[in-house]
């Protein structure tokens, strides 16, 4: 039995599509019913055989904070993947990033230890990964160290992921990927796909920083041939390319037929912006749109290298253009049906 924390996220619902379409038998862990239709709703963009794969998952409710829960959720399961996390730079979710993706890893980490598991693999991110000097490259060595514009949740994945080391240290067979950002189809107003929901209505700023990105196809990809392998002991860097958000942007803006970004945004302006939009969510009770910590990282440049995954396993990644593409389709197959 392969088990999937965090099921309903844009990587858990590719992770059990991978899983099922391989015909293994997955249990899912799952906190509400609204984020078990937001996974149904992933498996509903590939169409027919997928929502098929749907009716197939074994279904647990339950919380990583709840231990007892967590270690009954788990009889019986051979295969760890911890994909449940918390993403927000909003500063108010510090201490619900630090509980659920630190606390819930730690609690994850001595279930796993206490069961008869053969291996667990843990979702970590680049976020958890060491800044490299000026324009150079990231790689899976470089030690994380804490600044003073470093994010909360960058603070929170990199004890997540201590976590994890600690368990193999006390024995834990496990490995560890660190996605770039993530894109994939999902709920078009959160992470990575309300890039899409932007340009779509009309993106007209762009700033000067770049990232890594990879499919989130990849990602489950990467995982379960990872978990396959003699593989321990080990963390991934999972990119596909280092690309500029201009670049980004143009390319999703051209797959959705919308015009390009034209305006670049300085930093003086995106510091006017992020405390403008602070001043907005107080008056309005309302989730700020940028915060210092997303202004800040949309003006850095980060480079990642994918050589050790693809030197591990021979792993050929899908082409961010490519990736896009596919989006962008299923994002207007959406459109189309909402307007219809």
């Amino acid at each position: 039995m392969h088990m999937v924390t965090g099921a309903s996220g844009l990587v858990g619902a590719h992770l059990l599509m991978r899983l099922l379409g391989e015909g293994r038998q997955v249990r899912a862990l799952y906190r509400s019913e609204k984020s078990r239709r937001r996974c149904e709703q992933i498996f509903a963009f590939y169409g027919e055989q997928t929502r098929v794969f749907f009716t197939e998952i074994d279904w647990v409710q339950g919380d990583l904070l709840d231990l007892e829960g967590l270690a009954d959720a788990m009889d019986g399961v051979e295969y760890v993947y911890h994909c449940a996390a918390l993403v927000s730079f909003k500063k108010a979710d510090e201490k619900a990033l630090f509980k659920t993706n630190i606390e819930g890893t730690k609690n994850l980490v001595n279930v796993c230890l206490s069961k008869d598991l053969k291996k667990l693999c843990h979702v970590s991110s680049t976020a958890a990964v060491g800044k490299p000097f000026k324009a150079g490259v990231a790689d899976e060595e470089l030690p994380w160290k804490q600044e003073k514009d470093t994010s909360n949740y960058s603070i929170s994945k990199h004890h997540a992921e201590m976590e994890v080391w600690r368990g193999m240290e006390e024995g834990l067979n496990a490995v560890i990927v660190n996605p770039s950002i993530i894109l994939g189809p999902s709920d078009w107003n959160r992470g990575s796909a309300e890039l899409f929901t932007k340009v779509w209505n009309g993106l007209k700023y762009y700033t000067h920083g770049s990232n890594g990105f990879v499919d989130a196809r990849d990602v489950a990809a990467c995982m379960v041939e990872l978990m396959k392998s003699d593989i321990t002991g080990e963390r991934f860097l999972l990119c596909s390319e280092n690309l500029s958000y201009k670049d980004l942007f143009d390319l999703i803006a051209a797959n959705l037929g919308k015009d390009k970004p034209s305006v670049k945004v300085k930093k003086w302006m995106l510091g006017v912006i992020w405390r403008l939009e602070v001043l907005r969510s107080i008056v309005f009770k309302s989730s700020p749109l940028v915060t210092r910590e997303t202004a800040q990282s949309s003006m850095r440049e980060s480079l990642y290298s994918n050589n050790k995954i693809v030197k591990a396993i021979g792993f050929n990644f899908i082409s961010v253009a490519q990736s896009v593409k596919d989006t962008a389709s299923l994002f207007l197959q959406e459109v189309k049906q909402k307007n219809s």
